[in-house]
């Protein structure tokens, strides 16, 4: 009886949401279009025409680093510096601390920045130690495009209003339109409906998470350097804990303004904070310190992680673990404060 209450449900959800056109282009094809638009705005190239990365202090001043075509970038260790040189982030890295510079073996530029670097060593323009004291360390990589570090953002911010929208918006319909108290006078429970509404909206964004996945890679072919069913086990969570705090807010609210309204307070902050479109990375410590606070900073930091650097089950565990967390606290809070009417 359950199980056929459930089926029933699940359905009629399902179904709701199929018949509906313009929640079809929005979940589907805009993300899409979000992601292509992105990717040829910042296709161009950059105004610095070198970056190098240099770890250590300099004893004096190197001419390359004072060059104005040269932005020097520090990095507190050398493998965040020979991480973002595999990436071609940057060109060149000066380590002052082992005496050594790097290159990209692929990249054009970073070989045009050790020649010239080299030169200005050997004829001691401006250099404090000669060039055969400093060694060379040769790495390789594909180059991480604007895209592919904006795709898990993208499907990250679909998923966050489908989910909050797709299911907390509709409950408050439901209970404003009078539906939710012709349900109360049936044997259907409230778990079961909420659960069945939940399963509907998890498959949905599921599915359109993998096709708008799918999609742009298809005309991009961005990076993938980890597993896909990691990638898809993190999306599910992620889904689940979006669900959730859908729930949360669906729980109470009798009209539909109010909850637009509280679900726009809630987005907006997780989608500047979260990293979606931006990184965070140089920000003040007291927007990194927020961001911590939002499911969609761990499901975006988790898939980036997947991705780009090739990350296995153990290095997103604790994305999973906070998801999974607040996912149970969303689900235990919104049951205690769920009503019929």
């Amino acid at each position: 009886m359950v199980l056929k209450q459930f089926a029933a449900l699940y359905k009629a959800r399902t179904m709701e949401f199929v018949r509906d056109r313009g929640t079809f282009f929005w979940n589907l094809l805009f993300p899409v279009f979000i992601v292509l638009g992105m990717a040829f705005a910042f296709s161009g190239g950059d105004e610095t025409l070198f970056k190098v990365g240099v770890v250590g202090t300099p004893d004096g001043s190197p001419r390359l680093l004072g060059m104005e075509q040269v932005q020097a970038i520090p990095y507190a260790d050398a493998e965040s510096a020979l991480q973002r040189l595999e990436r071609h982030q940057i060109d060149f890295v000066l380590d002052f601390n082992r005496a050594t510079y790097a290159i990209n073996g692929e990249s054009s530029k970073g070989r045009f920045v050790r020649d010239l670097f080299s030169a200005q060593q050997a004829a001691g323009a401006g250099a404090t130690a000669p060039a055969r004291l400093f060694e060379e360390v040769v790495v390789s990589g594909r180059a991480t495009r604007y895209v592919d570090w904006l795709v898990p953002g993208v499907i990250g911010m679909n998923m966050m209003f489908s989910s909050l929208f797709g299911v907390g918006y509709v409950i408050v319909r439901y209970r404003k339109n009078g539906v939710l108290k012709r349900f109360k006078a049936t044997p259907v429970g409230a778990l079961n409906f909420v659960s069945a509404q939940a399963a509907s909206r998890l498959v949905i964004v599921l599915l359109t998470s993998v096709f708008v996945f799918s999609g742009t890679n298809m005309f991009l072919r961005f990076m993938m350097r980890g597993s896909y069913l990691n990638l898809l086990l993190l999306t599910t969570v992620g889904i689940l804990c979006m669900i959730s705090l859908g729930l949360v807010f669906a729980s109470r609210m009798r009209s539909e303004e109010m909850a637009g309204g509280v679900l726009n307070v809630v987005t907006f902050p997780m989608l500047a904070l979260s990293g979606v479109f931006f990184s965070l990375e140089g920000s003040p410590t007291i927007l990194r310190t927020i961001s911590r606070v939002f499911p969609l900073t761990h499901f975006i930091e988790g898939a980036r992680a997947i991705m780009i650097d090739g990350a296995g089950l153990v290095q997103i565990l604790p994305n999973l673990l906070v998801l999974g967390g607040l996912t149970a606290a969303f689900l235990a809070l919104s049951a205690a404060l769920f009503k019929w009417e």
